[in-house]
């Protein structure tokens, strides 16, 4: 039996950046159930910094993580797009200043955008301070930073067993067993699973799917340079990515937690959507994967104390904003299991209680 004060459950961003944070102040473990870190949601992302995006407490913490992740070396320029066809202009308006996107002119989007169809833009907001996340050099750089304070960073070491008894929790892994004096929750999907394991009441995180598909460089143009491209109603989006073009139907169809794969069905329409802007047909698909995007019941993240149990920390409910985020939620954490101030505004906004 090892013993530490701080457990984390889970290795995407959310756990190996808490990790970071707390290895310092004490003696820190990571259990992630596969063998490598980030496999699920955090490996499937589409790793852009969109401080904009997201409801109020995730711009809150994305806006308050941009320093960082800058110095940090993990940001480049890649500037978002808001495009529109004619029967979808009635809504455009209030969804570019949403995203604090400054409208263009369609002729300017297509210069930008070269694959969009001239005749289907008839509205087009560009805002350039979206950037693109290398999200592996934010995962190990969180690693490294952990291990030279000591934590211990596990991988395949599935939890078999939570259980609380003289004080402490007791977990039993893939890797050993472990007595903690704190146990963060940061198993996306599975942050439910990981609350029943424990005898402790789950808030309602639902693990929703979203599929992508990598295609070639529409007509062969250099994509380099193009910023990514949104629908309408998020109903799909666009992103450069190495030479290709990845593109998702932006779907959030609720699943249970598993290795998740995309729907064909949804993928399809959600290219034609895409395919609808372009004057270049998709043609084929070089790869298609899905992941799994966890939200709390009204989709805000879930960070804090369980009201039952002050020594079980919720580190869930992300959705899709985990990594530009990632900063600050870190700094909220560490600072709740170290009993320094947080703000109050914000606390409230995130405070697992509030489902109870």
């Amino acid at each position: 039996m090892k013993n530490v004060d701080f457990l984390i459950i889970g290795g995407g961003i959310a756990g190996v950046s808490a990790a970071a944070r707390l290895a310092p102040h004490g003696t820190t473990a990571l259990l992630e159930a596969e063998t490598s870190l980030a496999y699920h949601a955090s490996g499937r992302s589409a790793a852009l910094y969109e401080p904009h995006y997201g409801p109020p407490a995730i711009v809150e913490l994305s806006l308050a993580s941009g320093a960082e992740l800058g110095a940090m070396g993990v940001l480049s320029p890649r500037g978002v797009m808001l495009v529109a066809a004619p029967e979808e202009i009635e809504a455009f308006d209030a969804e570019a200043d949403q995203m604090n996107m400054p409208l263009i002119d369609p002729e300017a989007a297509v210069a930008a955008f070269p694959a969009l169809d001239p005749a289907r833009v008839a509205r087009a907001a560009k805002a350039d301070h979206a950037q693109d996340i290398d999200t592996d050099l934010l995962i190990q750089t969180h690693r490294k930073t952990a291990r030279s304070h000591g934590a211990e960073i596990l991988t395949g070491a599935p939890v078999a067993a939570v259980m609380r008894q003289g004080g402490r929790w007791q977990v039993t892994s893939g890797q050993g067993e472990f007595s903690a004096r704190v146990l963060v929750n940061a198993a996306g999907a599975w942050a439910d699973v990981i609350a029943r394991m424990a005898g402790v009441a789950p808030l309602g995180i639902q693990p929703k799917r979203r599929s992508m598909a990598r295609i070639p460089a529409p007509g062969g143009l250099d994509v380099s340079g193009w910023p990514m491209l949104l629908g309408m109603n998020e109903g799909w989006y666009a992103k450069p990515d190495a030479g290709a073009m990845i593109v998702s139907p932006s779907e959030a169809d609720p699943a249970e937690p598993h290795d998740a794969w995309p729907d064909d069905m949804v993928l399809a329409e959600g290219l034609a959507r895409y395919e609808a802007m372009m004057r270049f047909p998709v043609t084929r698909m070089i790869a298609s994967w899905a992941g799994l995007r966890s939200f709390a019941p009204d989709g805000s993240p879930a960070y804090g104390r369980d009201p039952d149990q002050p020594d079980f920390i919720w580190f869930a409910g992300q959705g899709g904003y985990g990594f530009q985020s990632s900063a600050a939620a870190a700094s909220f954490i560490a600072d709740t299991v170290l009993g320094r101030p947080t703000d109050a505004t914000l606390a409230r906004r995130l405070d697992p209680a509030r489902f109870r």
